[in-house]
């Protein structure tokens, strides 16, 4: 049986909606966390990966309604969300994108990157640094990707992973005509059309659940 992820907590929330409180005082983890996270770190890079180890967010606690996300945020070592089944509740933020009639933008990610390293993946995704809003790291995210703004933005789940990631999942609406520029971390990509059960075969089981549950709104 497939393990899904877990919802958290359900939207639609306007940016607006979407309060981040940071703690001052880091997480910190046990010994054999800090263990594992320089194992995993250890052969991220020794497959070619740039990536550094610094702090970003983990989700400390959360309360949700109809009109409002509340999220208290921890700094946290980046490298805990590399380990398998214990990340920590490490926040990232996956940020799906579609075009003024509706299709998915979706990008094959390079075999270097930490996280859907040679996948078929939709939108933005990446990690939130220290003091920042998650909302606005889709933004950021975007704008790093894709050299896009939305036209409109919204966040539309909290999720946890079965690797204990938690993922504030956003969907953003383009301006019609947007162009779309990838950056070196996808090294090819596609619009696929509006309805899921179109899509290619690139387009994989999570794939097609993550589409299916963001088109029910």
């Amino acid at each position: 049986m497939a393990v899904v992820p877990a919802l958290l907590a359900r939207g639609p929330w306007d940016p607006s909606q979407v309060n981040a409180v940071w703690l001052e005082d880091p997480y910190k983890p046990d010994a054999s966390a800090v263990a594992a996270a320089d194992v995993a770190l250890a052969a991220l890079r020794d497959r070619g990966s740039p990536s550094h180890d610094g702090l970003a967010a983990r989700l400390a606690s959360f309360r949700s309604g109809t009109d409002r996300l509340s999220l208290e945020l921890q700094p946290a070592r980046w490298a805990l969300r590399l380990i398998a089944g214990n990340a920590a509740q490490s926040l990232s933020i996956l940020c799906v994108v579609r075009s003024a009639d509706g299709r998915w933008l979706a990008g094959r990610r390079a075999s270097w990157l930490a996280s859907w390293a040679d996948r078929w993946a939709l939108g933005a995704g990446g990690s939130v640094e220290v003091g920042e809003n998650p909302v606005d790291t889709m933004v950021r995210e975007l704008d790093e990707e894709w050299s896009v703004a939305p036209r409109r933005l919204t966040a539309e789940a909290l999720v946890r992973l079965p690797s204990e990631v938690v993922l504030l999942i956003g969907m953003a609406w383009l301006d019609d005509g947007a162009d779309v520029v990838p950056d070196p971390e996808h090294e090819e990509f596609a619009w696929w059309p509006s309805e899921v059960e179109r899509w290619p075969p690139e387009g994989d089981e999570p794939l097609r659940r993550m589409g299916a549950f963001l088109s029910d709104v």
